[in-house]
């Protein structure tokens, strides 16, 4: 998934920083992979201290060899589960990413990327996955990370973005996707891989994990219908840019609910998901602020009203088998036990993990501005991140000659003897500034 996330984010943005966004997509796959063995994964399922888990449970994966997760006859264990989980951090800390395009410090995201995944992500998973509150003492309902994933990127991304301010010529000049084929190849990826993500999370080869991955597949394809018929009625057209997107949020509506909805259910879900989805993307031009690659309107959003719609659609005959604590405690939802209990719970753990996240994040990002500096400088920005950042050009296609070296340096060093490159020049591929 994170790959494809990678093609996903890398294709939405111009030709200019596609580099830039696929390294920030895939380094977490080294740092947060680093601490997640390290303590993240101590901290997300060791014993609860109130805040997380014990970093010292299992710090460096002590005492995880000959331990199992679940019940026997279908226990596995907890190395696998560990190394399944991992995949959850990696991809949650990648998310925020897409906030970011074009004008963040690598070195900034790398500090940033890291401080958020011990911060936000091993405390809420904790709560949502392990030993915490939400899990055990509210018993809310999150079967593959809506609140621990989607609600907490999302709500980063939107602080993060806050932050770091908007990008050169946003709301006045065009920019759109420099290769939507890599959009659509992204997103189907994370398709593909969103059903081990969701059935894998019945850690076995179960009737839950066979449901939730037939509604993994329903919550993603009525998402896909329901942001193309928004687009057709609004616009006139759908888009492929459009399609992509409501895949996306239709797989992160359901991870919530997969265990939860009957079919029916994820086909509600997803078409609702993917209706709102595409309506709020819009808003960073309402409000301004400059979430490059939408994640607040896809995931934040997404997850939030996945997550509350688990209140209205929760079936009783699915949630005995993958949520009998929470079906016990509150019920079935609102639409088959006429109670309003599971939707109570449902909405305080969404809105709980939002602000959480959203001021620790804000926090993080405000002390590294202040510290070590969070963004490129004017003139970096409009020459491109890829030069400035990683002195590497994704499409080297036009016929000016250069040393990326020597333009970096040039943008970098105020006293270098090397003449900038104009912008219009640093990368042809880009001349028009059209993408995104």
């Amino acid at each position: 998934m994170t790959p494809a996330l990678a093609f996903f984010y890398g294709g939405m943005v111009r030709a200019k920083g596609v580099l830039n966004m696929i390294m920030m997509t895939v380094i977490p796959m080294a740092t947060v992979g680093v601490l997640w063995v390290l303590f993240g994964f101590s901290m997300a399922f060791g014993d609860s201290k109130g805040f997380s888990g014990s970093p010292f449970q299992y710090f460096g994966m002590h005492d995880v060899i000959g331990a199992t997760v679940g019940t026997d006859p279908h226990s596995i264990p907890m190395f696998a589960f560990a190394a399944f989980q991992s995949a959850f951090a990696i991809i949650a800390v990648a998310l925020v990413a897409g906030c970011a395009a074009d004008r963040m410090k690598f070195s900034a995201w790398i500090v940033f990327s890291a401080l958020w995944a011990i911060l936000c992500y091993f405390p809420a998973a904790n709560w949502v996955f392990g030993t915490g509150w939400i899990l055990n003492q509210m018993k809310a309902v999150d079967f593959a990370g809506g609140t621990a994933i989607h609600i907490n990127a999302g709500a980063g991304a939107l602080a993060l973005a806050i932050v770091l301010g908007k990008r050169i010529g946003f709301g006045s000049k065009p920019m759109r996707p420099h290769n939507t084929t890599m959009v659509m190849l992204g997103a189907t990826g994370l398709w593909f891989g969103w059903f081990g993500f969701n059935a894998g999370s019945a850690l076995g080869a179960n009737e839950v994990g066979g449901w939730a991955w037939i509604n993994t597949l329903l919550g993603a394809g009525c998402a896909f219908l329901g942001w193309i018929f928004v687009e057709w009625i609004r616009d006139g057209h759908p888009t492929t840019l459009g399609a992509a997107s409501g895949m996306v949020a239709g797989l992160v509506g359901i991870t919530p609910a997969c265990a939860a909805v009957s079919p029916i259910g994820a086909i509600i879900l997803g078409l609702v998901v993917g209706a709102i989805c595409a309506m709020a993307v819009g808003l960073k031009y309402k409000f301004g602020y400059d979430d490059s690659l939408d994640v607040v309107g896809v995931h934040m959003v997404g997850g939030f009203v996945g997550t509350v719609l688990i209140g209205f659609l929760g079936d009783p005959n699915y949630m005995a088998a993958a949520h009998p604590a929470a079906l016990e405690a509150h019920k079935a939802g609102l639409f088959y036990s006429g109670s309003a209990r599971l939707l109570g719970t449902q909405l305080v753990c969404a809105l709980a993990v939002l602000f959480y996240s959203f001021i620790v994040s804000f926090i993080i990002a405000f002390v590294i501005k202040k510290t070590m500096g969070i963004r490129i400088s004017t003139k970096q920005e409009l020459a491109g991140i890829d030069l400035v950042e990683h002195a590497e050009a994704g499409y080297d296609l036009s016929n000016v000659r250069y040393t990326s070296m020597r333009i970096r340096d040039s943008l970098v060093l105020p006293s270098s003897p090397v003449s900038p490159v104009p912008a219009d020049k640093a990368d042809s591929s880009d001349t028009k500034g059209t993408q995104a």
